[in-house]
């Protein structure tokens, strides 16, 4: 029963009945199991942390609580005996597989454990193969599938197919990609996993596309495959992977003659059913392919994408206000700059905001490797007008008044003011304001930086943090609660294990969308994590204008950093090793005018680059979707497109 609720969503009901399961028979291993699964998934960790421990004291060889006991461990970063746990859940892994068992592993967790490639590829098999067992019910013949474009008037079917066409990461890099394909080159079709949570992103798509089909209202996988199959389409793209809400059975049915993995899943889906993954040159090398099932289809930059130009415009210029640390006239009016403290306005028209303030000066940097050109930055010296900015972000208000006609936003408070703009569903209609004091951060330290959730972090990576805090002295690492449990323990890791004091490391709470991106331009260096890096993330950084240092290893997961910093035009950034991390991360926190003509590279390449133009991006992934189609026009079966 309490499974049963547990599939249904009723996290209480489940709760409430492996509790009662408990309270009947308080030795029954797997009643502690399912209730630690339960707290899990509705992010309860130390709740479930303790459930799984109990069911492993009644339970000791209980390879599913052991392995979901450690994914608990890694999302608040206890690392506590991480040695020995990474190789017995290896030695798991490896004894599962050999018994020809579903591993205890998931395939979205794979890429955080020292596992091999082929553990790792055999683990998405074996989900591949249970959506295959799931289909073989169903007895159904082989679709049939069109054989040329005539069909459909030369036209090229794509279809996407996504649980999160709705207010999630994936919309956020994705929304405007249908919408923008050449009509008269190819038909798009959306096909929604899940309904419709009313935001503007699922309005959005579902408004731009010639057909949009809610597959929600079509819980069995064999219809929804035949409706994909009636619509002809040439091109079915899986945007989920084994994520949250994926229906990839229905994938496994073949509605559709060529299937692709395209951005929603960081890796390889292990499945038969798959026959491409959309990738780059730079995220899955040639000689890496082993790891993937699929055949690799590059795009020619990057196979990443973000919307943030369309969602986030008012980041694309900033106005600096000049906050002095000693107020010479309280109220007064002073034309010299200080470089103290700044405060940072965004907002989609700064030459009026400007005009409005008058007087102010223009600070400028050359951009690295192209000193010709220079990035002018407007800042304002501190007013009566700007007096009434600074206060109302350091006595929490909500806005504060410029004249008549204009009201600054305090930017933590989107949320009151506009809840449409904080979540990005549109961008905002006034100014919003930015400053370090309202996150604790030193005005005049280095911030290093990672807004990822917790769990990409590993001991590794943390230590070369901390040595990067030690050789900048005057630096903080400013990071998420990510969740709040985390926290302490990656404190006490830094000061028991690197000497770092605790108060170098700064959290904040996790923002609402639009705050998470614009408090990017607050930090100096984004340091990226290279176990899982930052992929909707790194998008987010960089499009803040804040240089992002990373270190690819062999994963996918692990190489998209890489894949958006070559698109961006910034390869100086990316190491070759641990050493050659710190080296990058400590240049740039120690040579102040290195670090000023690399971010100026970072703000100019954000629009100079491929990185975040969809419309080029789209042009580009119609030539290689088709590029799938005509070798499946010739009769030819998949293979590598790297041209």
């Amino acid at each position: 029963m309490g499974n049963t609720l547990k599939e249904m969503q009723d996290v209480q009901g489940a709760i409430q009945c492996y509790t009662r399961a408990i309270q009947i028979n308080p030795g029954f291993a797997d009643a502690h199991s399912n209730l630690a699964s339960v707290h899990k998934d509705s992010g309860s960790i130390p709740a479930a942390i303790q459930s799984y421990r109990t069911a492993l004291k009644l339970k000791p060889d209980f390879p599913d609580a052991y392995c979901n006991l450690a994914h608990c461990l890694q999302i608040i970063c206890d690392w506590k005996d991480y040695e020995d746990r990474m190789t017995k859940l290896v030695a798991t892994v490896a004894d599962q597989l050999a018994k020809n068992r579903l591993p205890s592993v998931h395939p979205h967790h794979s890429m955080l454990y020292p596992l091999t490639h082929d553990y790792r590829k055999a683990i998405a098999a074996r989900h591949g193969a249970l959506c295959m067992d799931k289909i073989n019910v169903f007895h159904k013949a082989p679709y049939t599938y069109p054989k040329d474009l005539r069909s459909s008037g030369g036209k090229l079917r794509i279809g996407y197919v996504s649980s999160d066409f709705g207010n999630h990461p994936t919309s956020h890099l994705m929304q405007s990609i249908p919408g923008v394909h050449n009509r008269s080159e190819v038909e798009v079709f959306c096909y929604a996993l899940s309904p419709d949570d009313g935001t503007n992103f699922r309005k959005k798509v579902s408004s731009e596309v010639d057909y949009f089909v809610d597959l929600s209202q079509i819980p069995c996988n064999g219809k929804a495959a035949d409706r994909i199959n009636r619509d002809g389409i040439h091109v079915l793209l899986n945007m989920n992977g084994y994520t949250k809400g994926a229906r990839n059975e229905i994938f496994a049915l073949r509605p559709a003659p060529i299937q692709a993995m395209w951005l929603g899943y960081p890796g390889t889906s292990g499945a038969k059913f798959m026959d491409y993954i959309v990738t780059d040159a730079v995220t899955s090398p040639m000689e890496l392919r082993d790891q993937y099932c699929e055949k690799l289809a590059y795009m020619p930059h990057t196979f990443f994408i973000g919307d943030h130009a369309q969602m986030f415009p008012h980041l694309s210029e900033k106005v600096l206000v000049d906050i002095p640390s000693v107020k010479h006239a309280e109220g007064g009016d002073s034309c010299k700059i200080t470089g103290d403290e700044y405060i940072v306005l965004n907002c989609t028209n700064s030459k009026d905001l400007l005009d409005l303030l008058g007087d102010f000066q223009y600070i400028s940097h050359p951009v690295k490797d192209q000193e010709e050109t220079k990035i002018m930055t407007p800042v304002v010296p501190y007013s009566q007008r700007t007096s009434r900015v600074e206060n109302m972000l350091r006595t929490s208000q909500l806005t504060s008044q410029l004249d008549e006609n204009h009201q600054v936003h305090n930017g933590l408070a989107m949320v009151q003011i506009d809840s449409k703009t904080a979540t990005g569903e549109k961008p905002p209609s006034g100014i919003i304001a930015s400053g370090r004091m309202q996150y604790r951060l030193p005005p005049s330290a280095i911030v290093y930086c990672n807004f990822n959730q917790l769990y990409k972090i590993d001991p590794s990576t943390l230590l070369m943090w901390c040595n990067i805090l030690k050789r900048v002295p005057n630096s903080v690492l400013w990071l998420l609660r990510f969740p709040a449990v985390g926290e302490v323990n990656v404190k006490n890791f830094a000061k028991q294990t690197c000497g770092i004091s605790p108060e170098r490391i700064i959290f904040s709470p996790v923002a609402p969308k639009e705050e998470h991106v614009r408090r990017g331009q607050l930090a100096d260096i984004c340091l990226d994590t290279p176990l899982c890096n930052g992929h909707t993330t790194g998008m987010d950084v960089l499009w803040a204008g804040c240089p992002m240092v990373t270190l690819p290893k062999e994963t996918l997961a692990s190489r998209v950093a890489s894949s958006q910093l070559a698109c961006l035009g910034c390869p100086e950034l990316i190491a070759n090793d641990a050493k050659s991390y710190e080296e990058i991360a400590v240049q740039l926190g120690s040579d102040a005018d290195y670090l000023a003509k690399m971010r100026a590279k970072v703000w100019y390449q954000r629009t100079a680059s491929p990185l975040f133009n969809i419309r080029h991006y789209v042009s580009d992934l119609e030539k290689l979707l088709m590029k799938m189609w005509r070798r499946y026009e010739r009769g030819e079966g998949p293979d590598h497109i790297t041209q």
